[in-house]
């Protein structure tokens, strides 16, 4: 089975990303033909204003790749703008793809107000509308067949319409004025590439015809749209595309030292290439129970994020009588972390290792020879579409 996957190029790796990705990458390749890149491009849907770091955060990011037990001789590693197929097979995909799909795609707005930090106002805007959408529907001058629907679409466009409003300066100014957002802000985040990402990430599939995707299952909307898109280009012209497949990766739950989501933005992440010190001082300074006060005060481990990293780096028998200790006092939240460090650092400490064996000029050759296959796979498929479109 031929898999794809791709990371856009955010520089050194933490174990949220081996967890997350890299784990299941590795246990792919040992059965399948399997291909990893670097998104590159995707990195400009969101970043275009910031691109002084790609090529640096690319060798990083491929060297930790590497580091983790991506290996070069079964996986082929590329970069995504080395291979220009992507680029010619995504404006065809492009032309054949309906704007609504990329419209009613769930990450799309997500991310948009993630980025511009309005997911509240939102959130607000709803609320407060609804009931309107409910008097429409009430006084529809023309039957309604599928009434959520109806619904939805219209709460969507009316919310979507009043943060317009809001941005515009027409309505709720002091609002504007406490989110320090800029109309310049808000339509610069709405690009041409960031609304047709979904086609481009069509086309890094199919431009193998892969069989498979590892993904979340948040991201399952993207595999979606890739296979209608296939099934689009089947019907319209020709049998040619595979409809890949989601292959869900199981991710143990996974937070950052304070108990958000492992984001380098939160500075909560513990990094692959950071020495045991630093692991130990990050690890000390974690979240606990916040209702285990003092030493001797049964705690929650259920509750507890130190506890939920013991699942993961501890082995199953010590997990069990750390478990048993936190909940009737016998065991400190000090004493707890101290064991954690010293396993999560026995857990880092080949991946570290290895890693400071890997050049960056050991990275550039593996990446070379990459881009080379990566380019054969993909020319046949970009000039068998060619042919069948008569271009």
């Amino acid at each position: 089975m031929r898999i794809v996957s791709g990371m856009r190029p955010t520089g050194k790796l933490h174990i949220g990303h081996f967890f997350g990705a890299v784990k299941n990458w590795v246990e792919l390749q040992k059965d399948n033909e399997t291909l990893f890149f670097v998104a590159d491009w995707h990195a400009l849907t969101t970043s275009y204003k910031d691109i002084s770091k790609i090529k640096e955060n690319t060798l990083e990011m491929v060297a930790d790749w590497v580091a983790m037990g991506l290996d070069p001789e079964k996986s082929i590693l590329f970069v995504q703008s080395k291979v220009k197929y992507h680029a010619e097979l995504s404006l065809i995909l492009g032309m054949i793809t309906p704007k609504s799909w990329l419209e009613i795609n769930p990450t799309y707005k997500d991310t948009k107000y993630n980025l511009l930090k309005i997911h509240h106002v939102e959130k607000e805007y709803k609320d407060k509308l609804a009931p309107l959408v409910d008097i429409i529907f009430k006084n529809s001058p023309v039957e309604v067949e599928d009434e959520k629907m109806f619904k939805d679409i219209m709460l969507d466009s009316l919310t979507d319409a009043f943060i317009k409003l809001l941005v515009e300066g027409v309505i709720d100014r002091e609002k504007l004025g406490e989110l320090n957002l800029s109309k310049r802000d808000f339509y610069e985040t709405d690009t041409f590439g960031f609304f047709g990402y979904p086609v481009l990430m069509a086309s890094d599939i199919l431009i193998y015809n892969a069989d498979g995707v590892p993904v979340g299952e948040d991201q399952l909307p993207h595999i979606e749209i890739t296979r209608e898109i296939a099934r689009r280009f089947n019907y319209l012209y020709k049998e040619f595309f595979k409809e890949p497949k989601a292959i869900l990766t199981e991710t143990p739950k996974l937070l950052g030292t304070d108990g958000r989501k492992m984001s380098k933005s939160y500075n909560n992440t513990i990094m692959i290439d950071e020495t045991e010190e630093e692991t130990a001082s990050k690890v000390m300074k974690m979240f606990t129970d916040p209702t285990k006060l003092r030493k001797n005060d049964p705690g929650h481990p259920e509750e507890c994020n130190v506890f939920s990293y013991h699942k993961i780096f501890t082995n199953t028998d010590d997990v069990n009588n750390i478990e048993l200790d936190c909940k009737s006092g016998k065991l400190g939240c000090v004493e707890c972390k101290k064991m954690l460090a010293k396993n999560l650092n026995a857990f880092l400490s080949p991946i570290r290792e290895k890693r400071k064996e890997i050049k960056k000029d050991m990275v550039r050759d593996i990446l070379e020879d990459g881009n080379k296959r990566a380019n054969e796979i993909a020319k046949q498929n970009m000039d068998a579409v060619n042919e069948i479109l008569g271009l």
